[in-house]
């Protein structure tokens, strides 16, 4: 393999070339900025990002109303939590999430505290799952929103979030989703999903970098963070970037249309990495196998230190790309602090058999030479 293979999908995907083509007209002759009505070039970028809106709303069955643009799923996340929790001050002060979340979540509700806010961070069962019961003990009457994952980022587990939605909604709570890994991997109903806010982004779901989405659900009071302007009805300020709106637009259009067949191909794939490495002594996989993702395979390896810098051939992580080196909270949650070493392994779009295959046997062979190297160390030191 003279290029590396990119098993790292969970930290971005690449650009579908459809993407690249749609986006590409208004980085070139509809260059015009959206807000400026008065003449053409405004009024064909505006109509471009009216379209994009629809597409993102179709894959979700939401209205286009209810879809605000942002930066990506951090500024999403930071906009529901904050701008829900500021905008129902007065019912109460306490919020909730789960310990395994995104640092875009966790990071958020930390400096809520140092604003006066008190927050629950639930700890998740050993295989990632978050307890109905404990969640709903941990409300409270002055609970005023819970926000909890779709799909976990780094183990890719799938959280019954019809369930705890169904619990905020009986108790009055909002409930906040984060589905930045879940666009493409599952369906989303939000006709009936008891969700009230649900942060989007592209580059998960072969779309370009810097754009993303927020759900808020008709009659959520949510206070702008990002004022200027008054731009997507007063929620979040800023001129629009038609080109890579029109690449979050269509990377969702392409979603609905393929996941049906997607999916279950990226399953294969998965399953047969995992079919090869599971075989291994020591290997096991970090969070439930059944509510997961189909592209998503994290497995801890014992006795074995290897370091991601020596898998020269494939693209892989350890943790979130987004903790910048630290020890991953979220295995950590799961008490998996026994392992020495982390794999992350996502399988995507553009991923072939061949290097399902390869990235298998590769793996193998670093993770025995890892090993034997350990033990010749041993040996020595005795």
């Amino acid at each position: 393999m003279q290029q590396a293979v990119y098993l790292d999908n969970a930290a971005t995907t690449p650009v579908d070339p459809r993407v690249v083509e749609a986006m590409l007209p208004y980085l070139k002759g509809d260059f015009g900025n959206p807000a400026s009505g008065t003449h053409a070039y405004g009024q064909v970028a505006a109509r471009a990002v009216e379209r994009a809106r629809e597409q993102v709303a179709s894959l979700l069955n939401a209205d286009t109303s209810e879809i605000a643009w942002t930066s990506g799923a951090t500024e999403s996340n930071n906009l529901a939590i904050k701008g829900a929790a500021f905008a129902n001050a007065k019912r109460g002060r306490h919020l909730i999430t789960v310990a395994t979340e995104h640092k875009a979540v966790l990071d958020t509700m930390h400096w809520l505290e140092t604003q006066g806010y008190t927050v629950t961070f639930l700890a998740p069962e050993r295989n990632g799952l978050i307890s109905l019961n404990k969640f709903e003990a941990a409300l409270r009457d002055d609970t005023v929103l819970a926000s909890v994952m779709l799909v976990n980022n780094e183990i890719g587990v799938i959280q019954d979030v019809a369930a705890l939605g169904n619990i905020c909604r009986a108790r009055g709570t909002l409930f906040h989703v984060d589905a930045a890994q879940a666009t493409g991997k599952l369906p989303i109903d939000l006709a009936t999903l008891p969700v009230d806010l649900m942060s989007l982004t592209a580059h998960k779901t072969y779309g370009p970098k810097g754009i993303g989405a927020l759900y808020v659900r008709r009659g959520v009071a949510v206070d702008c963070q990002m004022h200027g302007g008054g731009h997507e009805r007063g929620l979040r300020s800023g001129t629009l970037p038609a080109h890579q709106i029109v690449g979050l637009g269509e990377c969702f259009d392409l979603a609905r249309r393929e996941m049906n067949a997607e999916v279950p191909r990226v399953r294969a794939q998965r399953d047969r990495l995992w079919a090869a490495l599971r075989e291994l002594p020591g290997v096991r996989l970090n969070g439930d196998f059944g509510a997961r993702v189909a592209h998503n395979l994290n497995i801890g390896i014992a006795d074995c230190e290897l370091p991601l810098s020596s898998l020269t051939d494939v693209a892989i992580s350890s943790a979130s790309a987004c903790i910048l080196g630290q020890a991953s909270h979220v295995i950590a949650a799961l008490g998996g602090d026994d392992v020495s070493t982390v794999l992350r392994i996502t399988v995507g779009r553009f991923n072939t058999d061949a290097e399902i295959d390869f990235a298998a046997s590769y793996l193998r062979g670093k993770i025995a030479a890892c090993r034997a190297n350990a033990e010749h160390k041993a040996a020595w030191t005795v």
